[in-house]
C-alpha cells in the first residue's frame, strides 16, 4: 500500500531496528501493549510475538483494513482513531495495569503526541518511541546545551527519558529526508517531588523560554512581572540575574517556580 506522504507515513524497514524497539520494551508477556501509528505492522509482528495483547491505533482507514487481515490474532486489536483523541486512562483501567507505550511517531504530530501522553502520565508505564532525531536531542538535552529548552523541560518532568539508538532515512520506505531516534521514556512525574503544580509549572516554563536568547529575568518581566519582584525571587532562589532559563535545570526551575507561586497566593 503506497504510503501518504499528507500522514507522515514512513515504513521501517530495518529487522534489526523492529527487534531493538521490542526488546526495549522489556517484559510485557502479561500485559497490553499501545503501539501508535502501526502503519503496515512491522513493529506490531515483534509486539504480538512478546505482548499479552496489542492495541494498535491507527488513524489510516485502509491501513486499518489491511492490519486486520494480515495479522489476524486473539492477541490483537486495531483502533481506528486519531491518538490525540484516544483514551489511554480507559484502556489502561481494562487492562487492570499502567500501559506500555510504542510509537513510530508521524513527524507532523510529534509534540502534540508527546504532550498527550504527558497528560495521560496516570495510566501510562513506559514508552519507546521513534521520532526525528532533531526532535529527540531536544528531548533528552541536558542544561546548557543548545537544544534543552521547554519540551526537554515538559517530556523530563514527567519522568526520565534515554536516546536508544539512531537510524538512517535508508532504514525507511519511503526514505525521509531525516534521521530518527529511537528513545524510552519513564513515566514519573517529579512535580510533587520538587513541590510544584503540574499545570503552573508547565506554563511557568513556556514562558521563560519564550524567548530563549533573552535572560530569564527578561522573559519573566515579559510574563508581566514586576522588575522588582523579579529581582527579589532571583536573589532568594539564587539564581543570577544574568542566567537564561537554557541554563538551568528542572531542580533549579521548580525552586524558583515554588517561590513565585507562594508569592502569589500570599498577595491573594
Amino acid at each position: 500500500m503506497p504510503p501518504k506522504s499528507k500522514l507522515g507515513q514512513n515504513f521501517l524497514r530495518d529487522d534489526a531496528a523492529i527487534a531493538r524497539i521490542g526488546a526495549a520494551l522489556g517484559n510485557v508477556s502479561e500485559q497490553l501493549v499501545v503501539e501508535i501509528g502501526p502503519g503496515e505492522g512491522a513493529i506490531t509482528r515483534t509486539l504480538i510475538e512478546r505482548a499479552g495483547h496489542v492495541m494498535a491505533i491507527e488513524v489510516d482507514h485502509e491501513l486499518a483494513i489491511a492490519l486486520r487481515a494480515y495479522l489476524p490474532s486473539e492477541k490483537f486489536t486495531v483502533i481506528e482513531q486519531d491518538v490525540l483523541q484516544f483514551d489511554f486512562a480507559a484502556a489502561a483501567a481494562q487492562a487492570g495495569h499502567k500501559l506500555p507505550v510504542v510509537g513510530n511517531l508521524p513527524y507532523y504530530i510529534t509534540s502534540p503526541i508527546l504532550l498527550r501522553l504527558a497528560e495521560n502520565h496516570a495510566s501510562l508505564d513506559r514508552a519507546v518511541l521513534m521520532v526525528q532525531r532533531e526532535v529527540a536531542d531536544r528531548v533528552v538535552a541536558e542544561p546548557g546545551s543548545r537544544d534543552y529548552g521547554v519540551l526537554s523541560v515538559t517530556v523530563q518532568m514527567y519522568g526520565p527519558v534515554e536516546r536508544l539508538f539512531t537510524l538512517p532515512p535508508g532504514a525507511f520506505s519511503p526514505p525521509p529526508e531525516v534521521h530518527s531516534t529511537v528513545f524510552r521514556w519513564r513515566f514519573a512525574p517529579r512535580f510533587a517531588e520538587l513541590g510544584v503544580s503540574e499545570k503552573g509549572f508547565i506554563q511557568f516554563a513556556k514562558q521563560i523560554f519564550a524567548q530563549k536568547r533573552k535572560t530569564l529575568a527578561n522573559n519573566l518581566r515579559a510574563a508581566g512581572l514586576e522588575p522588582a519582584a523579579v529581582q527579589t525571587a532571583l536573589a532568594e532562589t539564587e539564581i543570577s540575574p544574568q542566567a537564561r532559563a537554557e541554563s538551568l535545570g528542572l531542580s533549579e526551575l521548580a525552586r524558583l517556580h515554588a517561590y513565585l507561586e507562594r508569592k502569589q497566593a500570599a498577595t491573594l
